[in-house]
């Protein structure tokens, strides 16, 4: 943990030296000295910190560099708080000049200043105590490690599995018919390709082969790379030619270097040119083959080439290289090369098959892959580019994917930096088995490879999924939280509330509140704490107004603000802007009415607002925040800006938070105009109760252009009834329901999951009105008149199918015959004039799940409800079917006993 501590602050500090440099101004040269040696310290930290369990001083030492690591952090943070801060004062004055500003910074550099040099004086002591305490064998072993890997090349197993090579019999046996040409004395061969094409594979191939085995007296293979050492490459091929009782070897061996010497030399003591000339002695007598694999250099060859004898006819050395040149230095002839081509589509895509399926012991789609259409199928195989290298490891990496387009073509994505710098960097697909950042990827995705892996090591569980097949929620077993939370406390990660001594003074950076008690002793728990929180999570209580005032000094370089579950009305102080560092602000559970300070405006680095159920009124102010990724706001409003606002400081519109993911708000004046089209980031968008003013062809254009969306939620009525009400003041008034006209989502190719709720004059009939890859599909309250059915059960993809309150009127449903092939889920609730549903033969046949809910008027089963052979949960509520249940219940037939074993 601390190694990502100190390479999370090394890369903020970085960033910031590129953005900030004017601010830190004469302090820059101490704090590149600072982020230079955080870079050290990660290197050494890389083995360290899996060592501190077992070594108490290991532990120590890694401790001191996380809490260095941490002062630093606070001191650069609080620096740029306080300029802040100054520079909030100073422009409430506007008389004063700018140069003020200046001025006014610079005791806060001078004091950046002689803490930076503190710091690094400390982190210099630190690395000292290395050597000073004996912990110089932490990085030792790592260097030793890297030489014995650089001396010892044959260890190392070809990248390619010659199992796995698709289309390598042509290759091998071009090779093997080179190597039985004995009409010459020795001869050089070489297999040339780019890196990851599978030269190794081919030569390995032919090597291990019982009839070239046969064909020589001996023979060696050794690495060579671009570490290359004449004398181990020589002493390698003449451990394997020579066997520990050859006899000619002990002669070797009984030879002197020098007529005086007193005793035989053995052939690791020989100097490279005396163990040359005795392993060519030995050779002029056999029929050798000697594999070269990795040449990098014409160097190599050259050096080597008078050892290799060309006395016995049909003695074989082969070479594998990535460069032409170096193959035709040795062999003199493009007769003896032989060049590998690269796999075309059906070859590489063959080879996919093998490595992606190898876990589930199939190479051809199945039910479970039918994912795999044409589309994704060219993708892989154009991304892989014909390389064995790459296609291996990309199928490898994929077999421990969920089985989901969605995911795979995520994947997808992430590699297109690795590929497109050139096949030879293919090998940096691999990164990807470790998560790490890629050019463009998304934070998102990078969260979401994390959680894939802890998944996959058994560490979480899958507890729900979304429609495309992705994890909607985990769970966890108690033992692990347990050992989780014991190694969290460990390693200083965080703290649980419960389980802190008031007394004891430590240092917290992040803590959890599980128990109601967070206005009486947090404080004066915080008040021993030697650092700045920077996480704050709660699920029990809310923060009151008062009990703000003595947090403020413990949270001003908060990062994350999580209040889960509470009672009552939760109020933000209006000052919450001041917290200029918070990326993460989460308020759920209160179900309170409150608006929010405008000062939130100033939080310019918050990256996700999710209010949950609350019902805020949110200030103009909040378009401000360009880094905002996602603003999850279902109940709350957008206050509009005034005319005199917007005059003073210029407009601002949700056309400026170009960053966003995520968007969930009330529809209101933000609406009006194109500002919402220009957000082609977004992947979700739910927008509710929007009135018919703001239900303009202006706003579906606007939806057009989102054409990133994978979830969207359109929300068009004023409320779930239409009977007239009385408000708070007497009046009467009565909710009106808008009727939608939409238009076309053809142009939404990721689009899977939709909720249309609002009344329709009907659906459209034309399939290609629908996104093509829908998943899920919800209506609400849409007054249908027409069955929907004959419509949705052409849809290819769709799996998941909810109609509720009153989204079809009429009192007949029939699923015809071949229809909704795919339909994994149908949920029919509150469908109050819905009497009878008909299941044609063949209909639904992967129907999983059946929810009938709230259709007073039912009285018969689904005709056809037995005919569903993989339905596997039945699930009825509050209709008169039970009356018919109970009659089959007490005839206990045949028929009683397969709904008893569905029904839930």
């Amino acid at each position: 943990m601390a190694e990502g501590t100190v390479t999370f602050f090394a890369e903020k500090l970085s960033n910031l030296i590129l953005q900030e440099a004017s601010v830190f101004g004469e302090v820059e040269g101490q704090i590149k000295l600072l982020r230079n040696e955080l870079e050290w310290m990660c290197l050494f930290l890389r083995d360290a910190d899996s060592k501190r369990v077992y070594d108490e001083r290991v532990k120590l030492w890694v401790n001191q560099i996380r809490s260095a690591t941490h002062d630093a952090e606070d001191v650069i943070d609080e620096f740029i708080l306080n300029v802040d801060h100054r520079e909030q004062k100073l422009n409430t004055l506007k008389f004063l000049p700018t140069c003020v500003g200046m001025v006014d910074k610079l005791p806060f550099i001078h004091e950046l200043d002689s803490r930076v040099k503190e710091i690094n004086a400390m982190i210099g002591a630190i690395m000292a105590n290395r050597s000073k305490y004996g912990l110089e064998a932490l990085t030792a072993s790592n260097s030793s490690t890297a030489d014995q890997i650089v001396g010892h090349k044959e260890k190392r197993p070809p990248l390619v599995e010659e199992s796995d090579v698709v289309g390598i019999d042509d290759g091998s046996k071009k090779v093997k018919q080179m190597m039985k040409d004995e009409k010459h004395g020795r001869s050089v061969l070489s297999i040339v390709g780019m890196g990851g094409l599978g030269k190794t594979t081919l030569a390995k191939k032919v090597y291990n082969e019982w009839e070239v085995q046969e064909h020589f007296d001996c023979k060696a293979w050794v690495y060579v790379s671009q570490e290359f050492r004449a004398k181990e490459i020589l002493l390698d091929i003449a451990r394997q030619v020579m066997s520990p009782d050859d006899e000619e070897k002990r002669k070797l061996e009984e030879k002197r270097e020098t007529p005086n010497d007193e005793k035989k030399v053995k052939l690791e003591e020989m100097s490279e040119i005396k163990l040359g000339k005795n392993l060519c002695e030995y050779l002029k007598k056999k029929k050798y083959l000697v594999v070269m694999d990795d040449v990098w250099s014409s160097e190599v060859w050259s050096r080597l080439q008078p050892y290799f004898p060309e006395v016995k006819d049909g003695s074989k050395v082969l070479i594998t290289t990535r460069n032409k040149e170096i193959a035709l230095d040795a062999t003199y002839s493009e007769a003896f090369i032989y060049e590998l081509r690269l796999m075309n589509d059906d070859e590489s895509w063959r080879l996919f098959l093998k490595k992606a399926f190898r876990r589930t012991g199939t190479t051809t789609p199945t039910l479970s892959t039918e994912f795999l259409d044409k589309e994704l199928q060219k993708k892989i195989v154009t991304k892989c580019k014909g390389l064995p290298l790459a296609i291996v490891v990309l199928g490898g990496l994929l077999s421990t994917k969920e089985k989901t387009k969605q995911s795979w073509e995520k994947v997808l994505a992430s590699i297109k930096w690795h590929l497109d710098q050139g096949p030879e960097s293919c090998m940096g697909i691999l990164a990807l088995s470790f998560i790490q950042r890629r050019e463009k990827e998304r934070l998102e995705d990078i969260a979401e490879d994390y959680m894939h892996e802890l998944i996959h090591r058994s560490l979480i569980q899958v507890a729900d999924r979304r429609a495309d097949g992705r994890v909607k929620s985990c769970r966890m077993h108690d033992l692990l939280r347990d050992l989780a939370v014991s190694e969290a406390k460990d390693a200083n990660f965080f703290e649980v509330h419960e389980n802190m001594d008031p007394t004891f003074p430590i240092s917290i950076r992040r803590l959890v509140i599980h128990q109601n008690l967070i206005n009486h002793h947090i404080s004066q728990c915080l008040h021993n704490t030697s650092s700045q929180l920077r996480t704050l999570v709660s699920f029990s209580g809310t923060i009151e107004k008062k009990s703000w005032g003595s947090l403020q000094e413990h949270i001003k370089l908060l990062t994350v603000l999580n209040l889960e579950e509470g009672v009552g009305s939760h109020v933000l102080p209006r000052d919450i802007g001041q917290l200029i560092h918070l990326k993460i602000l989460c308020i759920k559970g209160f179900r309170s009415h409150v608006k929010l300070p405008s000062s939130i405006g100033r939080l310019v680095n918050l990256q996700s607002l999710d209010l949950g159920d609350n019902y805020y009124n949110i200030p103009h102010s909040i378009w401000k925040l360009k880094k905002l990724r996602h603003l999850e706001c279902w109940n709350c409003k957008v206050l509009s800006q005034s005319q005199i606002n917007k005059c003073v400081n210029g407009y601002l519109g949700v056309e400026q938070l170009t960053n966003l993911q995520t968007l969930a708000l009330k529809g209101g004046s933000w609406l009006e105009g194109d500002g919402l089209g220009k957000l082609t980031q977004l992947r979700s968008l739910a927008l509710r109760k929007c009135s018919s003013s703001y239900l303009k062809i202006e706003l579906f254009k606007s939806i057009d252009k989102l054409t990133a969306l994978e979830c969207l939620v359109l929300h068009f009525t004023e409320g779930y009834r239409e009977e007239t009400m009385v408000n708070r003041c007497g009046s009467v008034w009565e909710k009106k329901n808008v009727t939608i006209d939409l238009m076309s989502f053809s142009h939404h190719a990721y689009l899977y999951e939709l909720l249309l709720d609002g009344m329709l004059e009907k659906l459209p009939e034309q399939i290609e009105f629908y996104p093509p890859k829908l998943l899920r599909l919800d209506l609400w309250k849409c007054k249908l008149k027409d069955d929907p059915m004959m419509i949705l059960n052409k849809l290819p993809s769709l799996r998941i199918l909810v109609l509720r309150f009153n989204a079809y009127v009429g009192e007949k449903m029939v699923c015809s015959s071949r229809g909704f092939l795919q339909l994994e889920i149908l949920e029919l609730s509150e469908l109050y004039e819905l009497e009878e549903l008909i299941v044609e033969k063949g209909a639904m046949s992967s129907l999983k799940t059946l929810k009938i809910h709230y259709c007073l008027k039912m009285e018969k089963l689904p005709h056809g409800l037995l005919e569903l052979t993989n339905l596997e949960k039945l699930s009825l509520r509050a209709l008169s079917v039970h009356k018919l249940i109970q009659e089959i219940k007490e005839v206990r037939g045949e028929d009683w006993d397969k709904l008893r074993k569905i029904m839930c």
